[in-house]
Order: structure tokens, then C-alpha cells, then sequence
């Protein structure tokens, strides 16, 4: 992310330095629009759809004498809307971390440009990691996801969602989404647009698909993963910026990075090359919510081998790179060393003729002006 410069100056209505400056204050008028909508008739049908979490089924359970009610829900189109106004809400809290933490942070520290806008990225995305870490953590013990395995493909379709395990979806979605206008409210430079925009897109394509193709679980599962990976390289990189020194929050990443990256695999291909292949369920059927046929399980997992191969490439290079700035660094600490003892070779004459404190002879300091010096007793 660039650097947001505050000017004192007023830029122009409606210009691109007005929308960058007051991007939060007009996204969250837009945001209260809708929720101004709840409190009239005429516009609460549709401020709801904006709002709430649609498509709402009510199963009756019989878990004791009286009858309840469990509410499960499913995706559809309307959730299109529910996401365009979370991804509002992730741009104003976006807005309210950079301002109220990370800039006051900044100018404490007095970052160079790059580590400025490293800096911020990492800030942003440590909170987002953490956040959705705790939340997803408290859906698979909720769900007991994790005790039972098998209830990963068991079942399939897994058409019908809890309410917490359907509003994560959304958030995530938000949340990647708003991404994309953040590149221009935060002038991020034209050379890291294209890696930003490479990064957000596999997110959206990864997280969609689990969505849409009823993976929930699933996806569910290593999203948490991955985001646990990558919160401990941020939160590293976030401690490196405070003090160079410490560096074994890299290590640590680096091992939890090629595990994490085991485990991603080995529960994709054993949930949809063999539990999947497996279950009784087969074939596409749209209204069931079913995508249980070969071409779309091979393509899932083409895509998901796929990216872990693009992570572990991008892994191996930075791993590279570091490690050639770190012998860099340690040939130009050899160098100064070595210079300095020639130094003190050249001119061990200094040593031997001292000069005078007096400084009689002015400031020629040649070494036979330092041998009439030290031969003549001072009588001062």
C-alpha cells in the first residue's frame, strides 16, 4: 500500500484526492443509507436483503419433550447483495484500523517508504488472520468438524449451513472484494497492483468455489489453516520492522508453511478424490445442490494442487532471496573489518612517533615532521 499524504489544502469535490481522502466518511454514509432503510416500511424489504442473511430454512429438532426449531440456511443470488454491503463495512473498518493504530504507529517509528506501505499490509492483514482464525476455529468445534473427519464428505451435498458457518462465507467474500477498491483508495504502486490483484483473485476464486459447490466444510477447514500460516508470517514480519534483529518468527513460518501446505493437500485429495469418488451420491444435480461427477472433482483439485504449487514456488524464491541478502550482508560487514587493519598497518609510524598535545609544528602531520617532533624535548 502507498503512503496517503495529508494535505492541508481542500482538494476539489468529487476529485480523485477528495474520494482518496474522505473514501471512509462517504463509504459509510452509503452504509447507513441501507440501514436507514429498516426503519420505513416501503424500503425494509429491500434494506434486508442488504443487510441480513437470506434464505433462511427452519428444520423442527426433537431433542426433548418439546419441539425446537433449528435454522439452517442456503445460499442463492441474494447473497450477492449481503456481500456488496459487507464489503462496505470491511472498507470503513479497513479506514478505522489504518487511522486510529497503523498510521499512529508509523509515525512513531518513522519507516522508510517501503517499509511504510510492507508495514501497513501486514498491520491490515494480521487483524483480518486473527479475527477469522478465532471465528472459524469456534465454527469447527461448534460443528465438531475437527473430532469427526468423515463429516467432511459424509452427507454430501452439504447444502444446508448453520448461521455462523454461512455469515463467515460472506464476510470472507467482503472482505476480499473490498480489497479491490482499496488498491486506489490506498495508491498502491502500479508495480505491486498486479501481484495484489493475483493474490485477491485466488482468494475469491477459492472461496466462491467452496461456496457454490457445497465444499463448505471443506473449504472451511483450510481456510482456517492457511489464514493461521500466514498470521504467523505477518505478525513476524510486523516484529522484524520493530527490530531486525529478531527473525525467528520466520523460522518458525517457514516450517508451519511446508506442513501447512502437506495438510492442504492431503485432506483435498482425501476428502474429494476418495471420500467424494466414494459416496453414495453421485452425479450433478442442480436442484439438490449435488456436483459430485468426475469433471468438476478433478478440476477442484487441479485447481487446489495448482495453487499450492504457485505458493510453494513464490515460498522457495523468497526463501532465495533472503538468503542472498543475508550473505550480502555479512560480506559487507567482512569488508570494513579488513579495511580498518589495513589502516592501522599504514600508519603504525603515528603509533611509534607520537605527536605532540602542544602543536607547535602546526597541523602538518607527515611522519617526518612526527620524527623531528618526537626528537625534540618540549619545554613547554
Amino acid at each position: 500500500m502507498g503512503i496517503r499524504k495529508k494535505n492541508n489544502k481542500n482538494p476539489p469535490v468529487l476529485s480523485h484526492e477528495f474520494v482518496i481522502q474522505n473514501h471512509a466518511d462517504i463509504v459509510s454514509c452509503v452504509a447507513m443509507v441501507f440501514l436507514l432503510g429498516l426503519m420505513f416500511e416501503i424500503t425494509s424489504k429491500v434494506a434486508v436483503l442488504f443487510i441480513t442473511v437470506q434464505y433462511n430454512v427452519t428444520i423442527p429438532a426433537n431433542g426433548g419433550p418439546e419441539e425446537t426449531a433449528v435454522n439452517y440456511f442456503h445460499y442463492g443470488l441474494k447473497d450477492v447483495a449481503t456481500v456488496f454491503f459487507y464489503m462496505l463495512v470491511a472498507i470503513i473498518m479497513h479506514a478505522i484500523i489504518q487511522e486510529y493504530v497503523l498510521d499512529k504507529i508509523n509515525r512513531k517509528m518513522h519507516f522508510s517508504k517501503t517499509k511504510h506501505s510492507k508495514f501497513n499490509e501486514s498491520g491490515q492483514l494480521s487483524a483480518f488472520y486473527l479475527f477469522s482464525c478465532l471465528w472459524g476455529a469456534s465454527i469447527l468445534v461448534s460443528e465438531n468438524l475437527l473430532s469427526n473427519p468423515v463429516s467432511l464428505w459424509d452427507g454430501y451435498p452439504h447444502t444446508l449451513m448453520p448461521f455462523q458457518m454461512k455469515f463467515y462465507y460472506i464476510c470472507q467474500l467482503g472482505y476480499w472484494l473490498h480489497a479491490i477498491p482499496e488498491l486506489y483508495f490506498q495508491k498502491a504502486k502500479k508495480e505491486d497492483i498486479p501481484r495484489q490483484l493475483v493474490y485477491i483473485s485466488l482468494y475469491l476464486v477459492q472461496i466462491a468455489g467452496a461456496y457454490i459447490l457445497n465444499l463448505n466444510r471443506l473449504g472451511l477447514v483450510l481456510l482456517v489453516l492457511h489464514y493461521f500460516v500466514e498470521l504467523i508470517f505477518h505478525v513476524s514480519r510486523l516484529i522484524y520492522f520493530s527490530n531486525e534483529d529478531r527473525q525467528t518468527g520466520f523460522t518458525v513460518w517457514a516450517v508451519l508453511f511446508v506442513l501447512g501446505r502437506l495438510l492442504t493437500l492431503s485432506l483435498s485429495v482425501l476428502t474429494v478424490g476418495f471420500g467424494l469418488a466414494g459416496a453414495e451420491k453421485q452425479g450433478l444435480n442442480l436442484a439438490e445442490g449435488s456436483f459430485n461427477v468426475l469433471f468438476v472433482r478433478v478440476t477442484v483439485l487441479a485447481a487446489i494442487c495448482t495453487t499450492q504449487a504457485f505458493m510453494m514456488w513464490k515460498f522457495i524464491n523468497f526463501q532465495l532471496r533472503r538468503w542472498r541478502e543475508h550473505a550480502q550482508t555479512q560480506t559487507l560487514k567482512k569488508k570494513p573489518s579488513s579495511s580498518k587493519s589495513k589502516s592501522k598497518k599504514g600508519y603504525s609510524l603515528f603509533a611509534v612517533f607520537p605527536r605532540c598535545t602542544h602543536n607547535h609544528y602546526g597541523p602538518y602531520n607527515t611522519p617526518g615532521a612526527m620524527r623531528r617532533k618526537a626528537q625534540r624535548k618540549c619545554v613547554c
